[in-house]
């Protein structure tokens, strides 16, 4: 019999020792093939030598979850499996608590198999080479590990990495990879990078995974709607070139005291269903002519995650990430950039520990249980959450947009006016709290502060309109941090970009010294629509991206205000901000602006 490594050949095992477990799924090929095409048979096997192989006396391991991606079994007391077999199916297992699959030189997880007999179609970036026949056994090893049995995690939530060209892989070398390389809290969950790991150019995967090989634990990857085929015939196909390079599209794995799902919610091309919102039959009206995606999964899907659900404990944390979220606040009014089945999710893990997290909407978003929004009610008919839903933001930020800075990376300051960088979701048995690291800077940068005055309003339209018909010379914003007397009587504010601010958080701020007062958040979140204009923006981000390029920061769900005293004698003042999140962690930042008479 043969074995045939898949989806790529690995470096040489390691030994041993505190070195990652490199190895390969093992893929049994014998002569006459699988005695039965219909079923695929396999083992989960204790890897005691690490070399892929199971080898006489390597004990099989029980209890393990394995699934083809419609079926979900476990592996009986021998590791053994029996499962439906067809074509196109991929059949992977979920990691349990414990032990740790293993991970190619690119540290990433080689836990599934593709079966394709005949291959993808003829796709530009090559999708799955013909596997054949059915293999006469599919053999999954894995070693035992205290770093995921632990009950306290870190899991590092990475979105859209979204790279166009090699400039923005080095981009991305630069800034949050390399903050990653640095830290070494993460080694058991791993970092997921929730979709849209290129921007559409798939034949940059290889130079990617070079990158990813430079992160310090597990690299997870789940497709976005930049990682298609966008050449594939039907929907059927249009991640082969993913999950041929990089990942299934489903699958789950645990660690600690922690379920994660990570969840295909892209749809291309997209057709409307029963339970579409309204909007998507018009979005999706041709398929074939006029190709769209949508945010929705598809019924193999769905039945797999109720079944997967079904396997799992209930006093387990569950972690339910998307690249398209389930629900948003940036997107809240859009039926294309949300989940048509968000009530279904929901209603599958109603009395369970949950947390959604996403990706896609580069935006930065911490939406707590009970946060509520216009668009939720109208398009989806859900009045509240009912468990945490997080938007990761993006590495890329605003598409790598603005100034390169010193480090070698553009500042790319995103939509909802949040610098780029990643969450940390920090893990306690099935207890977390969430915490977001700006790429560049320790874990205390998590406030931005700006003036927002009659002057700057009246400039943001003016500078608006001239980017549009660029006549003439720029509207310029002279000394931002500068206010008059008649800024002061026409409302201004000293804004707080709390960027990882939610339902729960606080702002006070002290000027020159004396007592605090509070500031007022702009976006409640208690059923309203969102909140959209000049008045609603972040001044330094705005001046940055009218200025250099990029999304508008004219909305943001964490954005506060305070209202500046008319009464403010003219010179330099200091303002001293507190922000304090829903745990009580207290971040500290100042400001120092100037009042004049006149202008």
């Amino acid at each position: 019999m043969t074995a045939v490594a898949v989806p790529a050949a690995a470096q040489q095992p390691d030994n041993g020792g505190d070195d990652p477990y490199r190895g390969e799924v093992e893929v049994v090929r014998t002569p006459g093939g699988a005695p039965d095409d219909s079923v695929l048979t396999g083992r989960v096997f204790v890897d005691a030598d690490r070399n892929s192989a199971r080898d006489g006396g390597e004990r099989g391991l029980a209890g393990v979850m394995v699934t083809n991606g419609r079926d979900v079994v476990r592996t009986d007391r021998a590791g053994r499996y029996r499962l439906p077999a067809f074509d196109n199916m991929t059949v992977s297992i979920t990691q349990p608590s414990g032990y740790q699959v293993p991970l190619d030189e690119h540290n990433i997880p080689q836990f599934h198999y593709n079966h394709l007999p005949e291959g993808s179609p003829e796709l530009r970036y090559g999708g799955i080479e013909p596997t054949g026949p059915l293999p006469s056994a599919v053999n999954f090893p894995v070693v035992e590990s205290e770093a995921t049995a632990a009950d306290a995690q870190n899991c590092v939530i990475a979105g859209d990495l979204q790279t166009t060209d090699r400039q923005e892989i080095e981009y991305a070398r630069a800034g949050a990879i390399d903050d990653l390389s640095e830290r070494d809290d993460y080694s058991g969950c791993g970092a997921l990078f929730v979709g849209d790991i290129a921007n559409d150019d798939l034949s940059l995967y290889p130079d990617i995974k070079d990158l990813l090989s430079e992160v310090n634990g597990p690299v997870r990857l789940l497709p976005g709607n930049h990682d298609l085929d966008y050449d594939a015939p039907s929907a059927e196909h249009s991640f082969d070139t993913f999950r041929a390079q990089l990942a299934p599209e489903y699958y789950s794995y645990d660690v600690g005291d922690v379920h994660v799902v990570a969840l295909n919610t892209v749809d291309y091309p997209c057709t409307a269903a029963e339970d579409s919102p309204e909007g998507i039959e018009e979005h999706c009206a041709d398929p074939e002519g006029d190709p769209a995606y949508n945010g929705r999964m598809d019924d193999d899907q769905l039945t797999w995650l109720e079944r997967d659900l079904d396997n799992v404990d209930r006093d387990k944390l569950v972690v339910v990430a998307g690249h398209i979220g389930l629900l948003n606040y940036a997107d809240e009014g859009s039926p294309v950039h949300q989940v048509d089945q968000v009530e279904r999710v929901h209603e599958l893990l109603e009395g369970r520990e949950a947390v959604a997290v996403s990706g896609h909407s580069h935006s930065v978003e911490n939406l707590k249980t009970g946060d509520d929004a216009e668009g939720w009610r109208d398009l989806f008919g859900v009045e509240g959450l009912p468990f945490p839903h997080i938007t990761a933001g993006a590495i890329s930020g605003d598409w790598y947009s603005g100034e390169v800075g010193e480090d070698g990376y553009p500042t790319a300051i995103g939509r909802d006016g949040g610098r780029p960088g990643v969450v940390t979701l920090d893990i306690d048995g099935s207890g977390f709290q969430e915490r977001y690291t700006v790429t560049g800077e320790d874990d205390g940068v998590q406030t931005q502060l700006g003036v927002n005055s009659p002057t700057y309003r009246e400039w943001f339209h003016e500078r608006q309109e001239w980017n549009d018909d660029p006549a003439g010379e720029a509207p310029e914003l002279e000394d931002p941090l500068v206010v008059d007397r008649e800024d002061l009587s026409g409302g201004s504010w000293l804004t707080t970009n709390f960027f990882f601010g939610s339902t729960g958080s606080t702002v006070e701020v002290a000027i020159d010294g004396g007592s605090a007062g509070e500031a007022e958040r702009t976006q409640r979140l208690e059923g309203e629509a969102v909140n959209v204009g000049a008045e609603y923006s972040d001044p330094y981000a705005v001046s940055q991206q009218l200025v250099h390029g990029g999304s508008l920061a004219d909305r943001t769900m964490h954005l506060w205000r305070f209202d500046l005293p008319g009464d403010l004698d003219a010179g330099t003042h200091t303002a001293e901000v507190t922000a304090t999140d829903s745990y009580g962690r207290e971040f500290t930042d100042t400001l120092e602006f100037e009042v004049v008479e006149q202008r």
